[in-house]
């Protein structure tokens, strides 16, 4: 194995199949795409955030989404807001940078069931 799928298969280990899977209450069913296009978005937001070194920006944007993942069932979006808002407020730019590309890891590969 190179060296690129070692640091792939180290990175995969933080997260099982089960954290991509959530189930959503049906009533809120009509809402999931306007909420996962909002992610992406917020998403892209960080990115750029993080780029400009905007670390109040990147504290406001992970409290937001602590919030709002755990009101839609989306707990690891709430994980990450929170590990997000804390690598804000230290300014630790290596723990923004990796926890902002699990957040696009996972927004890419979520799997949603509604009950």
């Amino acid at each position: 194995m190179d060296g690129k799928g070692k640091t792939t298969a180290l990175y995969n280990r933080g997260m099982n199949d089960k954290a991509y899977k959530v189930t959503v209450a049906k009533d809120l069913e009509d809402l999931i795409p306007a909420f996962m296009r909002n992610r992406n978005k917020e998403l892209e937001t960080l990115k750029v955030a993080l780029a400009a070194a905007d670390f109040e920006q990147l504290r406001q944007l992970g409290h937001r989404m602590k919030g709002v993942g755990n009101s839609y069932g989306f707990a690891h979006v709430s994980v990450l807001g929170q590990e997000i808002e804390d690598g804000a407020l230290s300014g630790d730019r290596a723990s923004l940078e990796a926890h902002i590309a699990q957040y696009g890891d996972y927004l890419s590969k979520v799997q949603i069931a509604f009950e």
